[in-house]
């Protein structure tokens, strides 16, 4: 019976972490506590924790007398919505989160479970860094995590939610994950701290500034989602996950789907007179997917771009679309970074992918140059190149020079492509290639403004249209803009066992 004690007590002490003071202040900051992350993110009465007695092996600096279950990281696995996930969450009560060499096992556990069982880990981050009193022995737990991290990439997803503080090496982890959410004002990453930014730059900046949500998913890139608050980072998680297969031999999941009317006159009208002028592919994707099933990724992001998971006919797909109401749609080298690693996700899960095509070409200018938009237009490429999974292009409007090489054309594997009406496929844009092609005729013209435009007619009649590429055979068919979402459903549903057999090889080489 004394034995039978002896684990509840322990038990208990494992549940309490840090103690009810120190979970108590966690929720006056507006965070919750590890357990209760855990709670809200699995389906009720499935969590199994692994590891709840396991304790740290320190013995300096006083650590023998400073003992907790658990060691400051709960682990487990459980259901989200019925499907298994591995989970891990870092509970901050206890020395701060901060990572030793059995808090770094714990996690390797749980990862390598993931591995062995092909099922999603799923990481709630909230971490001082490497706990201090134990030297290299944390540092080198935490290269053991990163190197789990790399062998589970593309074999099973990967998520990261950033609930805390995530400084030093504990940022390379998520980093190498597929896909990182923060909680606003809560939560920041960084690789050095405000005091050392002051030091060596003599920057004054705040947490929040250097590395926080908003920072991370506006200006840097590095977070997917910046979610309001930790309740609605979790349910984040749980809508990307019914996106996503359990690892990269199975699909994803399919949902019910009623087949009705699936023309959309709207798209008859959404492109605009003049070329010029700006709209919203938004409206394009929310009128081709199935209803309410648009799920952006980055959307902060380089806004010129637009990535994320949606459903045609119950079925998963990404969505990659050149943004015509920012930037004109160009790329560059941020929106070609952000475009790439969506592929790359897509194509490691098994994920069809619908293009939407409007670009003018890619941003001119000496920073895009001097920044290497070269190698990061060359990312996109490669990484839309290198994917076998279903690819469906549609050119809505303008398709002009590299750029409609890149954005999935027939010549570097696209399955299907369709354009509309509106469609522009040509080497420049109707002007520049006038001024060109006819500079001697316009130069010694009575009026070169007059023959300018009507050289530039000229040029858009014969090639700013769909029909000579189709004749080519590089476009499939010229659909109206209102038959797109039934085309796609066929289409998809056409390609659905698709198989591609790649060269032999131990990988190819993406120009980083």
């Amino acid at each position: 019976m004394n034995k039978i004690n002896l684990l509840k007590e322990n038990i208990a002490l494992a549940m309490k972490g840090g103690g009810d003071k120190r979970i108590e202040s966690q929720h006056k900051k507006g965070k919750l506590s590890a357990r209760e992350r855990l709670q809200l993110l699995l389906d009720e009465g499935s969590f199994e924790e692994i590891g709840m007695l396991v304790t740290h092996r320190c013995k300096d600096f006083g650590m023998e007398n400073e003992v907790y279950p658990g060691d400051g990281v709960v682990t487990g696995y459980g259901t989200i919505n019925g499907r298994l996930a591995y989970v891990y969450s870092q509970d901050f009560t206890v020395f701060g989160g901060s990572l030793s060499e059995t808090h770094a096992e714990k996690i390797v556990k749980i990862m390598e479970l993931a591995l062995q069982n092909g099922a999603p880990v799923i990481g709630l981050n909230d971490s001082g860094g490497a706990r201090i009193q134990e030297g290299v022995v944390s540092l080198g737990g935490y290269a053991d995590i990163f190197h789990r991290n790399v062998q589970a990439s593309g074999v099973v997803p990967q998520i990261s939610a950033i609930l805390g503080p995530c400084a030093g090496g504990a940022v390379y982890s998520p980093a190498i994950t597929d896909f990182i959410l923060m909680a606003q004002n809560t939560s920041y990453m960084f690789v050095t701290g405000p005091n050392v930014v002051k030091t060596v730059t003599h920057e004054t900046v705040t947490s929040e500034e250097l590395g926080g949500a908003l920072t991370h998913a506006s200006k840097s890139g590095v977070t997917h989602f910046a979610c309001h608050n930790e309740v609605e980072c979790i349910n984040n998680i749980k809508q990307l996950l019914s996106y996503m297969p359990q690892n990269c031999e199975e699909d994803a999941p399919v949902y019910a789907y009623e087949t009705t009317e699936e023309s959309r006159p709207a798209l008859d009208n959404i492109i605009p007179e003049n070329p010029n002028q700006p709209y919203d592919i938004k409206e394009v994707i929310s009128e081709v997917v199935d209803a309410d099933s648009f799920l952006e990724v980055h959307k902060d992001f380089a806004e010129n771009i637009v990535v994320g998971f949606a459903r045609i006919g119950g079925r998963s797909i990404g969505v990659v679309a050149n943004q015509p109401a920012f930037l004109a749609g160009v790329l560059d080298i941020n929106s070609s970074r952000k475009g790439a690693r969506f592929v790359r996700f897509c194509d490691a899960f098994n994920i069809p992918l619908l293009v939407l095509v409007d670009v003018p070409g890619f941003l001119p200018g000496t920073d895009q140059e001097w920044n290497g938009i070269i190698i990061n237009g060359a990312k996109l490429l490669y990484a839309l190149s290198e994917a076998t999974v279903p690819k469906i292009t549609v050119i809505t409007r303008k398709a002009y020079g590299g750029a409609y090489d890149v954005m999935n054309s027939k010549h570097i594997g696209a399955d299907l492509n369709f354009a509309w009406p509106t469609a522009e496929i040509a080497v420049m844009g109707a002007k520049g290639a006038a001024e060109i092609i006819f500079k001697k005729e316009i130069s010694e013209a009575s009026d070169p403004e007059a023959k300018l435009k009507e050289k530039e007619t000229e040029y858009t009649d014969k090639f700013a249209n769909p029909y000579r590429a189709a004749a080519r055979g590089y476009i499939d068919e010229v659909i109206l803009p209102s038959n797109t979402r039934n085309k796609l459903l066929k289409g998809f549903k056409m390609l659905e066992n698709k198989v591609a057999k790649m060269p032999k090889r131990k990988h190819g080489n993406i120009p980083l």
